[in-house]
């Protein structure tokens, strides 16, 4: 079984976005041991570690020294800036870095720029071709109302791997008009085949004191049906999801939500196979 999302800080590395009173119980360092902890209790093999908010270039070299000394830690997801006139400069520098083999994907926190289409922007579409001409993934960490742009960046970019964090963070709060809106600005990006998604951070889009599974099955089951189970994959958010639920409940959450005659090649390849091939993590 294969985790595909989830982070590791230490408060004083520039986590500035835990400072929100909300965010109280995680603010405090995960290391690589409590993460082991929790994969040896769920049966978890192997994990992507993705760039926590951090948004400096001194937390790639950190990530990948973890990684090096973690087994368990298959794949590193770092951050980049996708307007980094430099940005090719900057990816090839990542992979003079020591442990840079397991370095696997890019993200930019895309999720905080005001502009629904910064994705449309000339200096976006230069940052993308460049994470594609590295062979890197490309992670998606957006809103609902950036997904429009993302679908459009998808299609331009068509030799790049974008792969969706979080479904897209859909306003599961907000009920039925919630899950209407997602539906309909996902499906562009859900028709792109280059377009892989991440059923991860549900729990924390939903209610986090009286979340159910009930709340999380119409989203597994409409991403089933768009994306295909080859293009989807299992990841924990962990330790953010903690807000709202620990490890093992996400983990038993989807498994749950996954709808009734689910495969088995269904299952693997949400739980592995997805997350193996799409960012070509090491057998």
């Amino acid at each position: 079984m294969i985790d595909a999302h989830h982070h590791l800080w230490d408060l004083d590395q520039g986590y500035g976005w835990l400072d929100a009173p909300e965010l109280a119980p995680i603010r405090r360092p995960f290391t690589a041991d409590d993460l082991r902890a929790e994969l040896t209790a769920h049966g978890v093999s192997r994990t992507v570690l993705v760039e926590g908010g951090c948004c400096r270039a001194e937390e790639v070299p950190r990530h990948l020294a973890i990684t090096a000394a973690t087994p368990e830690i298959a794949g590193v997801v770092a951050w980049a800036d996708l307007t980094d006139p430099d940005l090719a400069g900057t990816l090839a520098g990542y992979r003079t870095l020591a442990g840079a083999a397991k370095l696997v994907g890019i993200r930019d926190q895309v999720q905080g720029r005001v502009d629904a289409d910064f994705l449309d922007t000339d200096a976006a579409h230069a940052g993308l071709a460049a994470v594609a001409d590295s062979g890197l993934a490309f992670d998606l960490v957006v809103r609902v109302d950036q997904l429009p742009a993302a679908a459009r960046a998808a299609t331009a970019h068509p030799d790049l791997r974008f792969v969706l964090d979080h479904l897209g963070k859909p306003r599961i709060t907000a009920g039925a008009a919630g899950l209407a809106q997602w539906r309909t600005a996902i499906a562009p990006l859900a028709a792109c085949p280059n377009a892989t998604a991440k059923l991860s951070g549900l729990v924390t889009e939903a209610n986090w004191a009286s979340w159910s599974v009930d709340d999380l099955r119409p989203y597994v089951a409409a991403a089933i049906e768009a994306f295909g189970a080859d293009r989807l994959m299992f990841g924990s958010d962990w330790p953010v999801c903690t807000t709202a639920a620990d490890y093992g409940r996400v983990l038993a959450a989807l498994r749950d939500a996954l709808p009734d005659g689910t495969t088995d090649t269904e299952r693997e390849a949400i739980f592995g196979t997805t997350a193996r091939t799409t960012y070509r993590l090491e057998a």
